[in-house]
Order: structure tokens, then C-alpha cells, then sequence
């Protein structure tokens, strides 16, 4: 699934004991690319202050490193394709492009296919605004100076200066509060797109400090936290359902990997990855950007998926409507 994004400013050789895995949540189908918000508790309110791609306690931000393994771990990873190769779907000419807008930008009309799960608009989405290719066609804008974010899927410009889309969701960047219970975003999870998108000015500095979203082919009819949707009809408890966190083992060697693929490699052996969407086997997203070496994130199709396993993220969980995490 493809979307379109605009924001302010588309699997350890220690293994811990198995435990109980996060509840997964059944979900009504639902159209793919519809977005909401729902009042949290412990959503953390907008302040002034820099503007970060949600707070530091944000579950996209945890660390799983030492989080217990799933005792669907492996049912999960062979569904996924134990033998399957990782795949880097980012680099420099491909993946999700991310459009800055200045403050004040205007804001257009935004017509919506799957308009009761998506936030309505107007979004401040320019004419000029970077659509990603292929069938998903996700358009990302980021406002840092009101740090907020807009997300579409199956965005298209229209003649007048408005977008037509599947759905869309619009993000305060400065808050923990998650999308409504069953509401999908322009991603099938319900979640946002930008905080699991490797960069590479983070991959320059040496440090990714997020999860970083990825596709499986099969997924059932079920999300857990921090999901908000499911996108499939099957009920095989041998599925990973949607928000399914995996972690790259920390027994793999990633010691020789170029420096690009190195920090992405260590941020999934750290953050780990979050199921988001339905399609090809460990294909991780990340930005189109030039400053991408795409020869060195080849070497991250060199893990398979017995490289990765399945935690237990319900441990992180301090409230069921928000992304805030436990440390």
C-alpha cells in the first residue's frame, strides 16, 4: 500500500525466556488507507521546543533489544519466510520521498475515497509535493515549524491545486496520542510512515533511533499495539498480525557492514522493525534520497529471516491509546 505523507515543518544468540505475546486485537475489514486520532490519557501534549519526529518516550523510539521473544516467534518468522532475504526498499532513487514545507504554507482540499477513517483536511500538500512511484503512490510532507505531519495514499493532484486520495491522517508530532481503535492511516497498520523511515543524514551521523517499518506477504485478521488496523481476512494464529515487532538477533555479525547498512542493521538489532503493511517478505522502507549509497545497503540483503525474531512489545505498553512506551 502507497501513501502519501505530509508533514509539518507507502526480523541475538542469547535468547530470553519465551513470554506471553501482546494481545492481538481483531479488527473489522476495513478500507486500507484510512486515518484517525483518539484521545489518550497519556498522550504527551504539544509544547514549544524543538520539533522531533514524536517524543523520545514514543514506542517507535523504545529499545526491544532486551524485550523477551515471542513464543510466536517462529510460527511468525516461517509465515513471514524463514529463508527469505532482506531487502532495502529505499536508497538513492527509490522509496519513500519526504517533502518539507515552510510555515505558512497554504493549505488545499483533500478528497478521500475511505473519507470515515481518514482525518479531513485541508492539508497543507503544495502542487509540488514528491509522489511516491509505484502503486501505493504515498506522498509524505513534513511541517517542522508547526511539527506536524500529513500522509496520504493513492494520492493524485487534480487540476486545481487539490489531491484526491484513498486516505489520509495528519500527525502532531509532538504527542504520543494513536489514531482511533480501527482506523487505518494511510498505512494498513493505522500507524504513521515517517517514524519508520530510515534516513540518510541519520545513517551519516551513525545513529537511527527508531524502528523502521517493514511488509510480510500474509498477515491475519488481527493488530496489536501500537497498530490500529488490520488488512486481512485470514484467521491463522500462525500470521503475525499488524504492529508484530521483530528485532535483528543480536548474535548476527554486522561488524563488516559498510557504514550505511551498518547503522540501519544496528538500529534493527536496537529498535527492531514494526509490521505495517501486507507485501514482499522483510522488505524494509526507508527515504528516497540521493545521499543514499545504494552498493552499501545491498549488504543488508545479505540477512534472512532466521536472522530475526518476534518480541514481546506488550511489555513496553503504559496505556493502550497512546504510543508512549515504558524505558
Amino acid at each position: 500500500m502507497l501513501m502519501v505523507l505530509v508533514l509539518g515543518g507507502c526480523s541475538q544468540s542469547a535468547t530470553p525466556q519465551p513470554a506471553t505475546p501482546s494481545p492481538a486485537v481483531p479488527s473489522p475489514p476495513a478500507a486500507e488507507g484510512a486515518l484517525g486520532a483518539a484521545p489518550s490519557a497519556a498522550a504527551s501534549p504539544s509544547a514549544a521546543g524543538p520539533c522531533t519526529v514524536f517524543p523520545a518516550d514514543n514506542v517507535w523510539h523504545a529499545d526491544v533489544s532486551k524485550l523477551p521473544v515471542s513464543r510466536d516467534s517462529a510460527a511468525w518468522v516461517a509465515s513471514i519466510g524463514a529463508a527469505a532475504k532482506a531487502h532495502p526498499d529505499f536508497g538513492n532513487g527509490f522509496g519513500l520521498p519526504v517533502t518539507q514545507v515552510p510555515a505558512g504554507q497554504p493549505k488545499v482540499k483533500v478528497t478521500f475515497q475511505y473519507a470515515d477513517e481518514s482525518d479531513p483536511g485541508p492539508y497543507p500538500i503544495p502542487k509540488t509535493a514528491r509522489v511516491e512511484s509505484g502503486g501505493d503512490r504515498h506522498v509524505l510532507v513534513q511541517d517542522t515549524a508547526a511539527c506536524r505531519a500529513y500522509e496520504l495514499f493513492d494520492a493524485v493532484l487534480q487540476p486545481d491545486g487539490s489531491w484526491k486520495a484513498g486516505s489520509g491522517a495528519a500527525y502532531d508530532l509532538r504527542s504520543n496520542t494513536l489514531r482511533k481503535s480501527g482506523w487505518t492511516s494511510a498505512d494498513a497498520a493505522g500507524l504513521p510512515i515517517l517514524p519508520g523511515l530510515p534516513r540518510a543524514d541519520e545513517a551519516a551521523a551513525g545513529s537511527i533511533d527508531h524502528a523502521i517499518r517493514f511488509t510480510a506477504p500474509k498477515t491475519r485478521k488481527a493488530f496489536i499495539w501500537p497498530a490500529r488496523h488490520a488488512a486481512s481476512d485470514a484467521a491463522d494464529a500462525a500470521l503475525p498480525p499488524m504492529g508484530a515487532r521483530f528485532r535483528l538477533k543480536a548474535s548476527v555479525d554486522i561488524s563488516k557492514f559498510p557504514p550505511q547498512a551498518r547503522a540501519v542493521a544496528q538500529a534493527l538489532k536496537t529498535h527492531g522493525a514494526i509490521l505495517a503493511d501486507n507485501g514482499s517478505p522483510w522488505y524494509f522502507s526507508g527515504t528516497d534520497d540521493p545521499k543514499w549509497s545504494n552498493t552499501q545497503l545491498d549488504a543488508l540483503k545479505t540477512l534472512k529471516g532466521t536472522d530475526f525474531e518476534a518480541v514481546d512489545s506488550s511489555l513496553l505498553m503504559v496505556e493502550p491509546n497512546s504510543g508512549r512506551s515504558r524505558p
